[in-house]
């Protein structure tokens, strides 16, 4: 496992800079390890309307689920701060869709490490049973 996340972070270091942040100056990358063992990444996008902006972690996932890749196992997160910086309460929603127990390492700057499960990142999320709406 230790491999994959070593490549999960240079796969978001990449997507990171290729973002494109030339509002706010911060950039994020997040690469995805998906059931099957592929890696998806993205960088954050910004947009001079500002709602419309998209994060990283939820470019990597729509990148992930448009290739029919459904099972997420794994996302890191890096951002070239000193701090280490947690997903949105939007990408945190996106993410649990497809796994609410998906495990999530933020890594910055320094090389450090923090693995949190978006069980703990999002304790209640919305939804509905997936039978509810199929």
């Amino acid at each position: 496992m230790e491999k994959e996340i070593q490549e999960l972070i240079l796969q978001a270091r990449n997507a990171r800079e290729k973002a494109y942040a030339p509002y706010s100056k911060f950039k994020v990358g997040a690469a995805l390890l998906t059931g099957t063992g592929k890696i998806y990444n993205g960088g954050n996008v910004e947009n001079s309307s500002y709602g419309l902006s998209i994060c990283a972690e939820r470019v990597a996932i729509l990148k992930a689920v448009s290739a029919g890749e459904l099972k997420l196992k794994l996302m890191v997160i890096y951002t070239d701060t000193e701090e280490l910086t947690s997903p949105c309460g939007a990408c945190r929603q996106v993410l649990s869709e497809f796994n609410p127990k998906l495990e999530v390492i933020l890594v910055n700057k320094k090389g450090e490490m923090k693995a949190l499960n978006l069980e703990k990142l999002l304790p209640e999320p919305f939804g509905f049973k997936k039978d509810d709406h199929d």
